[in-house]
């Protein structure tokens, strides 16, 4: 692993009145440039963990460290300057009366100077395919669209981890392969460390790396390869696997001999054109 952008060590975290941990003794690593998932049921602690990492909850014990500097109230606001977040309902996050002023109000906030923000905004824009919407009503996008606007706001702000919070969740799968296609850019292209929360299986399945929470809990830390070949486990856990996987099940049912080897959806249709040939 290349050095780590982030670094938690022993985090654990409990809500108030709760008596059970939503997060026990979690360590992980996040290299810089990486795409890692984080999968989990609901209320595994994922989104827990997402809010930890940008300060806005308290760990009772452990420590996180984003690019060299650990996490305390008085490095909060410089480590945010390293984070951006997504959440799950963009809606939240809208402050302009129109495209341009959301996108901008991030910049204003950190006193960016008038031209250099007119650059940022129209770069970030640009960046994610809305540079036609800027004097659009974020209210009358789609939710494909809101994303991409919540997504150039991060942009914008040059931060170097994009936090994805259920991002995805709430979109239609033509705005969500939209908004993971424009993930894979940002990650590869432009090099954000890119960590995404998520129970989308499909969208973790593209992370290099992907880290399993199943009740506070880390269970697994490895490539999808790895993760996904687990098959009926994690779909004990409340998960689901990828659409390639379940078709080699359902193969199997038949007896037809299927590759052990975990194979993406491009893999598993390149497979079968080869079974398919041969017979």
């Amino acid at each position: 692993m290349q050095e780590p952008i982030i670094e938690i060590s022993d985090l654990s975290f409990a809500y108030p009145q709760q008596q059970k941990k939503a997060l026990s003794h979690i360590n992980l690593k996040v290299a810089a440039g990486e795409w890692l998932a984080v999968i989990g049921h609901n209320g595994s602690g994922k989104s827990t963990l997402a809010k930890l990492i940008d300060g806005l909850l308290t760990p009772q014990s452990g420590t996180i460290r984003v690019a060299g500097t650990e996490l305390t109230p008085t490095t909060l606001w410089d480590i945010r300057k390293n984070i951006g977040m997504v959440f799950q309902n963009p809606d939240n996050q809208f402050v302009g009366a129109n495209v341009e002023e959301d996108v901008a109000f991030g910049l204003e906030n950190q006193g960016v100077p008038r031209n250099e923000m007119l650059k940022r905004v129209k770069k970030a824009l640009v960046s994610v395919g809305m540079l036609n919407f800027a004097q659009h009503e974020p209210a009358r996008l789609s939710g494909g669209q809101k994303q991409r606007v919540a997504l150039a706001g991060v942009i914008a702000l040059q931060p170097r981890i994009i936090i994805m919070d259920e991002a995805t969740s709430m979109l239609d799968p033509e705005g969500r392969r939209d908004i993971i296609q424009l993930l894979k850019s940002l990650n590869k292209e432009k090099g954000f460390t890119v960590i995404s929360i998520t129970h989308d299986i499909e969208e973790a399945s593209l992370a290099q790396r992907v880290v399993v929470i199943d009740d506070g809990t880390l269970v697994q830390n490895d490539k999808p390869a790895k993760v996904f070949q687990r098959g009926t486990a994690l779909i004990e856990s409340g998960l689901d696997i990828p659409f390639s996987e379940k078709l080699k099940n359902e193969l199997k049912s038949y007896r037809i001999a299927v590759p052990q080897e975990y194979l993406t959806e491009k893999g598993m249709v390149d497979w079968l054109c080869q079974f398919i040939s041969k017979k």
